[in-house]
């Protein structure tokens, strides 16, 4: 029995700790379903680092069951001192638990009582059979369960780190026994659990007494031995309190579980539920660290599949080919637009043609196949396959069904890149994923053996072939078939023209401004040396939180074991009481545009053309938004000048041209008054108003707009579009900088003064209720199964979702119509404007000199026209020699 070891980790403490270490990038960590993931990413860190140093045998996380438990029914004010959980912590912990299912780790918890009195009673029976125990939680009072044969590891920083716990460790450090954590407890009581112990005596004294007199039982007993003070007078007169505070800290070892040793196996990573897991978080990370490490387990064998190596001597057998074909490019590298190409397929009803030669698509039997109207050719991912035919010099003109944006329309929730695991989620399974064919990673290549890659090419060609008219039916049965025709399968190929099309990048101009931000940088550095008196390095934590809370005296939160915070939270904090604390914020910042943007853009720019042509996803989003990656061109910078100037290097691709820029005004709270029908907001778009100085002046009681500063109008935007996200009173409070309770009166204010928006996400909530569902204009159609659940927080992240995803996914459907209708006319008009970028609401074109007066009008008529709504919508344009100047 010595090698069995316990696992017993106290879930809510930890996943409370996971969630403010990864506060300050709360908005970083959400999903493509718009969920917090911060905690949940922190959880996964946590248990990657404990189970690698304990290799447990066995292992529960156990869970609060509530906030009503038998300490409570003894002391009413248990825990009463605590603020609420922020709501986006409650949204994440049902989903803690199907990480942990995928770590084949058990859960458990109990009616009436806490975690720590499940790890308690189970650690006690562990110690009596044999094993080794181990504790994990960011809560010491679990302190007092150390042992010789169990350790609680305290979580230090964040979840990454933990303080190893054992008697020896305890008596070091507080100068007690583990069971003696109680009494001081009783004595000293607990602020974070707020029970009293007594009065005016903190762990200091507390400790002291139990070095003397051992226990809480001790010191009294010993009462008359003391001198008259002040501290004889407190203990006398708490002495409830001290022996209820004891009672309340200790943890009950004999709880009534129903759960035992015998049930708590470690089963280890649950392969398939892990990845479906990951790819749903959006843990990148975590998902490749996994392919990496560990591989995956083989799937079922496909049957056998006849093909025939195409060859430029039996080419002409595809001229026979007629009705529906499927077609396939094997562009193995994530970026086609520069990947190699490794082999193709083509074919139907079983006469699949398959080769490794690229050479053979030039052919004139492929270029006439490509453009004849009269076949259909269905594909996986239209765009690529066009971005790809294009470098080949080939015009692909019929594509028609595109099983990857089908799939995608049917369930924003649950899509693959994958072909192979797109098939198996709609019930094919005749065939393999790349990842079991072609590796991961680094291992990650196309099969040298023609058997096997020109197997699983013609599995591909089947399964498009017996996908597409499955997913027509459901489009159609889904009202989704315009959705797909008018909107997204246009859509690709305007998406693809743009790619192809890139946007140049002046290199000379970010080489120059890469030396200006060094020059910057070093400016920076210096006038930090002087305010601080010395040279350090000022991206080490250690040596600037010596600097800022020991050598200059800055207020600081308590210093811990590894030093002080420096975060930017704590910084911003520190705003005004120190030059140094704005100097050191700007080199951060400066810093990472020079890494990330400045650097980062040098490395892409194609050396043919001196452009960098962004990829778009238009299948990742839950919302229908577009995301760009490689480079991640809708996320340049741009709050800060030096953001902004990144911009300026952005440029025609000749001299005779302009950058063109059309942004819609305010799109998601347009659509908001449109879909809710609330008169107020209705009637100040209606009377192009200020919205945010509009709202302002409703929810702070103003007399008018004169009255409202630049700060209130900051904190009215923010209110704004916190309700077209759904924001939580927390969430507000953290965004603007106000006590909860504020945030909770912006927020109620508002729906008082904007009725219909009430309304609207009341009628919302219930229509997703009945019909697990809701829709954008367009019908796009996100699905919410945890609308109804009887979780709390599943229940409530869903009819977040339910509210705002109708805003959002109409906005995301009115650029894409606008786009489509731009595309048309310019093609019309054989105008040599292109259309290049689309950043969120903005779109930017290359526009020749020439063509400049008509573009001014043609835009803005073309966006303002795309869909019709209650309220009018708002284009802004602009033009200059780079991007920057269009703005």
């Amino acid at each position: 029995m010595a090698n069995k070891k316990l696992l017993l980790i106290d879930g809510n403490s930890v996943a409370f700790r996971a969630f403010f270490a990864l506060h300050n990038a709360l908005s970083k960590f959400t999903n493509q379903d718009g969920l917090h993931t911060n905690a949940i990413y922190g959880f996964n860190k946590m248990l990657d680092h404990i189970l690698e140093i304990t290799k447990p045998t066995d292992a529960l996380v156990a869970f609060d069951a509530g906030k009503t438990t038998f300490r409570t029914e003894m002391f009413d004010g248990y825990k009463g001192g605590r603020s609420k959980t922020p709501p986006e912590l409650s949204e994440q912990m049902p989903y803690l638990r199907q990480l942990l299912a995928g770590y084949g780790i058990k859960t458990y918890e109990l009616t009436n009582y806490e975690a720590d009195d499940i790890i308690g009673t189970l650690s006690k029976e562990a110690e009596q059979t044999g094993y080794e125990v181990t504790v994990v939680t960011g809560d010491r009072d679990l302190t007092q369960l150390a042992s010789e044969q169990t350790t609680v590891a305290v979580t230090v920083k964040g979840v990454s780190e933990v303080e190893h716990y054992t008697p020896a460790h305890v008596k070091e450090k507080l100068g007690l026994a583990p069971n003696q954590i109680i009494d001081m407890k009783g004595l000293a009581g607990d602020t974070s659990d707020n029970y009293p112990g007594v009065t005016k005596v903190g762990e200091k004294t507390a400790i002291k007494l139990l070095q003397q007199y051992g226990t809480v039982e001790g010191v009294y007993e010993h009462l008359d031995d003391m001198k008259a003070s002040k501290l004889k007078e407190h203990l006398i007169a708490d002495q409830a309190n001290a022996f209820l505070s004891k009672k309340l800290a200790t943890i009950n070892r004999a709880a009534p579980i129903k759960v035992g040793l015998s049930d708590l196996t470690y089963e280890g990573k649950q392969q398939t539920e892990l990845v479906d897991f990951y790819e749903r978080m959006n843990f990148q990370s975590f998902l490749n660290q996994m392919r990496a490490t560990e591989g995956f387990a083989e799937k079922q064998t496909i049957k056998d599949i006849t093909y025939t190596i195409l060859t430029d001597k039996n080419i002409a057998e595809i001229e026979k080919l007629t009705g529906e074909i499927s077609f396939y490019l094997e562009l193995p590298e994530k970026n086609y637009h520069t990947s190699d190409f490794a082999g193709f397929g083509i074919g139907h009803e079983e006469e699949w043609y398959v080769s490794r030669d690229i050479e053979l698509l030039r052919h004139s039997i492929f270029k006439k196949i490509f453009r004849d109207s009269q076949r259909q050719i269905n594909v996986f991912d239209l765009k690529r396959t066009y971005v790809g035919l294009n470098r080949l010099g080939i015009s692909f003109e019929n594509g028609r069904n595109d099983v990857l944006l089908q799939s995608y329309l049917l369930d924003t929730n649950d899509n693959s890149n994958d072909l192979g695991a797109l098939a198996h989620r709609h019930g094919y399974q005749e065939i393999s994923t790349d990842e079991e064919v072609y590796g991961t990673g680094v291992k990650r290549q196309i099969p040298a053996n023609d058997a096997v890659f020109f197997k699983h090419l013609a599995a591909k060609l089947r399964a498009i072939e017996n996908l597409v008219p499955q997913l027509q039916a459901e489009l159609k049965q889904n009202q989704q078939i315009e959705l797909y025709t008018n909107i997204e399968l246009p859509l690709a190929l305007v998406l693809a023209k743009m790619e192809i099309a890139g946007i140049r990048v002046d290199t000379k101009r970010l080489e120059q401004m890469e030396s200006e931000f060094t020059e910057r940088l070093s400016e920076i550095e210096q006038m930090i040396y002087n305010e601080a008196g010395e040279t350090f390095n000022i991206k080490s934590t250690k040596q600037l939180g010596h600097v800022l809370f020991e050598k200059l005296g800055l207020p600081s939160s308590k210093k811990t074991k590894t030093g002080y915070s420096t975060a930017v939270s704590v910084l911003e904090g520190l705003r005004g009481q120190a030059p140094i604390i704005d100097n050191i914020l700007s080199y951060r910042q400066i810093s990472k545009i020079q890494s990330t943007y400045v650097k980062g853009l040098l490395k892409v720019v194609h050396s043919t053309d001196q452009k960098v042509h962004t990829t778009y996803l238009q299948t990742l989003t839950q919302t229908g938004r577009l995301s760009s990656i490689d480079p991640n061109l809708q996320n340049i910078p741009i709050r800060l000048e030096e953001g902004r100037k990144i911009r300026q290097a952005f440029v025609p691709s000749h001299a005779h041209a302009q950058i063109f820029s059309s942004d819609y005004s305010q799109i998601e709270l347009r659509v908001l008054a449109h879909i809710t029908g609330d008169k107020n907001l209705q009637d100040a778009f209606k009377n192009d108003e200020d919205i945010h100085a509009s709202t302002a002046v409703r929810i702070f009681g103003l007399k008018d707009a004169s009255e409202v500063t630049p700060n209130i109008r900051r904190q009215a935007k923010a209110v704004n579009f916190g309700i077209v996200y759904g924001i939580s009173d927390y969430g507000l409070s953290q965004n603007i900088g106000i006590s909860r309770k504020q945030a909770k009166t912006f927020i109620d204010t508002y729906f008082q003064e904007f009725p219909g928006v009430k309304s609207y996400i009341d009628r919302i909530v219930a229509t997703a209720r009945e019909q697990g569902y809701v829709e954008t204009i367009a019908h796009r159609r996100r699905y919410l199964p945890d609308v109804n659940s009887s979780n709390h927080n599943q229940r409530a992240f869903a009819e977040r979702t339910a509210m705002n995803t109708p805003i959002q996914g109409s906005a995301a459907d009115i650029i894409k119509i606008a786009m489509i209708q731009m595309q048309k006319k310019l093609e019309e008009l054989h105008l040599q404007t292109k259309m290049l970028l689309q950043v969120h609401d903005e779109l930017i074109f290359e526009v020749p000199d020439d063509e400049l007066a008509q573009i001014q009008k043609l835009v803005p008529s073309v966006m303002d026209s795309a869909i019709k709504l209650d309220v009018p919508l708002k284009v802004e344009s602009a033009f200059g020699k780079n991007w920057y100047d269009a703005k």
